[in-house]
C-alpha cells in the first residue's frame, strides 16, 4: 500500500465528518473515493494529503506517519487539486503550472539548470491535460473547467508519486472529462480522486472506496463495490447494472419504488479506450 489509515477520526463542532476509517489506497493504481454529499470524501482525501490532522488514529505514507515525515518530502511527494481555487492571481498559465516545481528548487543549484527543467515539465504537464500552447494565458481569463486542467497540470508538473484530486470532473465537459480520467488512468503515481459519478468511477478506477456517514463500509475492485446492494442501501436508489462493450459496468438509476432499467434501445457506453 502506499497510503493507509488506521482507524482515523475527524470531526468539526463534535460532529464525526470521518469516523474511525481504516484503509488501503494500492500503490501506483488509480482508487476513487466514492459515497454520496456528506459522506466525508473530501475530508478523508484531506487527512490523506496531511492538510488536515487526524483526531483520533494514523495515516501512513509507505509505512511511516505521515505527519512525522519532513515537510519538503511530503512537498515533493503528494500533489493535491482541490475543487475551489484561487481567483484573486493575475498570473500567466505557465506561471500557474511552474509553482507545481518549487518543492524540487533547490537554493544550491544553478538557476538557469533549475529554470530549463522547470520550463521542460511545465509545458509537458500543459500537454498531458489539453492544453498545449497556453502558457501565455492569463489564469483571470479562464473559465472553471479551464481553471480545473490548468490545476491538474500544476499538480502533474510537480512529479508527485501520490496524485490526490477532490472532484477532478467538475466543471468539465464529457469530452475532457473523458480525456482526463483515461489520463490519470495511466499516469504513473498512485491516484486517488473523489468522485460523483459511478458510471466514471467503474470505468477507470482500479480501487473504489465507498464512504457513508464518514464510515468506510466497502472496499475493492469496482466490481466488489458497486452492486445493487451497497448502492441501494448507500445512495438510497435502485440500480440494474449491465455490461459494456468496453467491460466495464454501466449503472442505471431509478427511485426504490421503481425499477431501473436501461431506456428502451438505449446503447451502451463507448468502448473503452
Amino acid at each position: 500500500m502506499s497510503l493507509d489509515t488506521h482507524d482515523v477520526t475527524w470531526s468539526a463542532d463534535g460532529v464525526p465528518i470521518v469516523d474511525g476509517v481504516t484503509a488501503g489506497v494500492p500503490a501506483g493504481r488509480f482508487t476513487g473515493l466514492i459515497g454520496p454529499n456528506g459522506s466525508g470524501k473530501s475530508t478523508l482525501l484531506r487527512l490523506l494529503a496531511g492538510l488536515l490532522r487526524p483526531r483520533a488514529g494514523t495515516v501512513l505514507l509507505d509505512g511511516r506517519r505521515l505527519g512525522e515525515l519532513p515537510r519538503r518530502e511530503v512537498a515533493r511527494r503528494l500533489a493535491v487539486v482541490a475543487q475551489e481555487v484561487s481567483t484573486d492571481i493575475d498570473m500567466t498559465v505557465a506561471d500557474v503550472v511552474a509553482l507545481g516545481r518549487i518543492p524540487h528548487r533547490s537554493p544550491l543549484a544553478l538557476i538557469g539548470r533549475d529554470d530549463l527543467r522547470d520550463a521542460r515539465e511545465t509545458e509537458e504537464a500543459l500537454e498531458r491535460c489539453g492544453l498545449a500552447g497556453w502558457g501565455g494565458r492569463r489564469w483571470s481569463t479562464l473559465s472553471g473547467g479551464e481553471r480545473r486542467r490548468v490545476g491538474i497540470a500544476r499538480a502533474l508538473a510537480q512529479r508527485p508519486t501520490e496524485l490526490l484530486l477532490d472532484e477532478p470532473t467538475n466543471h468539465l465537459d464529457i469530452h475532457h472529462q473523458l480525456d482526463l480520467l483515461r489520463m490519470l488512468s495511466r499516469a504513473p503515481a498512485t491516484v486517488v480522486a473523489a468522485l460523483h459519478d459511478l458510471n466514471l468511477a467503474a470505468r477507470y478506477c482500479d480501487h473504489l472506496l465507498l464512504l457513508e456517514a464518514g464510515r468506510l463500509v466497502a472496499s475493492g475492485p469496482p466490481a466488489e463495490v458497486l452492486t445493487e446492494r451497497w448502492i441501494e442501501r448507500v445512495y438510497r436508489v435502485r440500480v440494474t447494472l449491465s455490461p459494456s462493450p468496453g467491460g466495464h459496468t454501466q449503472l442505471w438509476y431509478s427511485p426504490l419504488d421503481e425499477r431501473a432499467s436501461p431506456p428502451s434501445g438505449a446503447p451502451g457506453p463507448d468502448a473503452a479506450p
